[in-house]
């Protein structure tokens, strides 16, 4: 067989052959994005409402885009004697944070709050109000409970501490066993916890929340500046630095 007679193809051989790479071009593309861990998904993982990231995302460093701000804090009650307070009671900025003790994000965002109270200290205090995401975290409602009722014992901070630490196991039991051993008297506790006694107040935070514009949470409300979500705290220290100059 001559050179020419090898190279040389007819028309239709010409379209089979190129049709025939076209396929194995595609089944390579497919096999690489299989091998390389597929395209994301969609849906709800990257959503601040508690629900876990793409693990292969989560591993990469987190960009530090703008916060959403659009909110109104005059949709929440005015702070008051009767809200738990960290910080100086006259301090010139306040951040009010919503927030739900079953939330990842929210665990990983105290870390933040509490760096902030030691950066700034008499000049910034923090308001704790309750939004649990009930819908996909069944024990935060009664963990926000147990706040209110460890709080009638003058260790709010201290279940809200306790918590966060035990954030897999929030069961009533759980809850009750982490007042017993913060010093709580007992059957007091229980008694206020099996009976729902704060439920309408925790509902009523969240109601107001979400009329502020908080939807999931974390959400911080600086001064009346509205932060969606878990952000660095370089981010809080932009704006609160901003309101004390």
């Amino acid at each position: 067989m001559d050179d020419r007679k090898f190279f040389d193809l007819s028309g239709k051989q010409g379209l089979a052959l190129g049709f025939s790479w076209g396929i194995a071009i595609v089944c390579l593309a497919g096999l690489v994005i299989v091998l390389t861990g597929g395209l994301t998904a969609g849906g709800d993982q990257g959503k601040v409402l508690g629900a876990s990231v793409n693990a292969n995302a989560a591993a990469q460093p987190a960009p530090t885009p703008a916060p959403e701000v659009n909110g109104d804090v005059a949709k929440l009650s005015p702070v008051s004697a009767s809200d738990y307070i960290r910080g100086h009671k006259n301090a010139e900025v306040t951040l009010i944070m919503i927030s739900d003790f079953q939330c990842p994000y929210c665990q990983r965002h105290e870390a933040t709050i509490t760096q902030l109270l030691k950066d700034y200290g008499d000049k910034i205090r923090v308001v704790w109000r309750n939004l649990p995401l009930v819908s996909i975290h069944q024990y935060a409602l009664k963990a926000a409970e147990a706040s209110e009722c460890a709080g009638e014992q003058g260790k709010f901070w201290e279940m809200h501490d306790k918590i966060f630490a035990n954030q897999s196991a929030l069961t009533v039991d759980n809850l009750k066993s982490y007042a017993k051993e913060l010093g709580a008297d007992e059957a007091k506790f229980n008694r206020c916890l099996d009976s729902g006694k704060y439920a309408d107040k925790i509902n009523k935070q969240a109601a107001e929340a979400q009329a502020a514009g908080v939807s999931g949470t974390p959400g911080t409300f600086i001064n009346d500046t509205l932060v969606k979500g878990a952000y660095p705290i370089e981010t809080f220290k932009t704006i609160i630095d901003e309101l004390l100059e």
